[in-house]
């Protein structure tokens, strides 16, 4: 379920998705939910746009790292593409 960044305390979260449209976040918030997974949304901005580069605003969806895994199983049920630091 989506908790405030201060839930977490010092832990330190893994990136586990940048959702670009709220269609994206909405369902994901619901699934991680539905799957007991604890998370953190932060909007920040992403560069996007491959002929014309900009910046956008996306919903960051993080997690612990212990539950990263169950998140991109989530993730992946959904047809969503986990984030990978490239």
């Amino acid at each position: 379920m989506r908790q405030e960044p201060e839930f977490f305390g010092e832990a330190e979260l893994d990136l586990v998705y940048i959702a670009k449209k709220l269609r994206e976040a909405l369902p994901l918030e619901e699934a991680f939910g539905a799957h007991g997974i604890d998370y953190a949304i932060e909007l920040d901005t992403y560069s996007g746009g491959l002929i014309f580069r900009a910046e956008r605003t996306g919903a960051f969806f993080y997690v612990l790292p212990e539950k990263v895994e169950a998140a991109k199983e989530v993730l992946r049920g959904l047809g969503l593409k986990p984030y990978e630091i490239v």
